[in-house]
């Protein structure tokens, strides 16, 4: 497994951008691999994106029923990991805009 597989996308939410901009620490909130651990996603950010963690927290969340018409099935149940960045680290996703 990569470090490119384990990190999905970052996960841009309302929620997510005033949490970074909050705190006096960036928080920044990514999707990962449901068997990803902490370790593994730490080291991944590190890597990725050249800063340096601080720490992380995950949550994971089922997947929800889904109907059209008569046909229902489930959607996947996914991680979330919210990777808190020691001072002065700092990762930007629109650059120059």
């Amino acid at each position: 497994m990569t470090v490119y597989d384990i990190i999905r996308s970052p996960h841009l939410t309302e929620k997510s951008t005033l949490r970074s901009e909050k705190s006096d620490r960036q928080v920044v909130a990514f999707r990962v691999r449901v068997d990803a651990t902490k370790y593994q996603v730490k080291e991944a950010v590190e890597k990725v994106f050249d800063v340096q963690v601080d720490r992380i927290r995950t949550a994971r969340f089922q997947g929800k029923m889904k109907r059209q018409g008569r046909n229902q099935g489930r959607r996947p149940g996914w991680k979330k990991a919210y990777v808190t960045l020691k001072p002065g680290h700092k990762i930007e996703f629109f650059e120059g805009l």
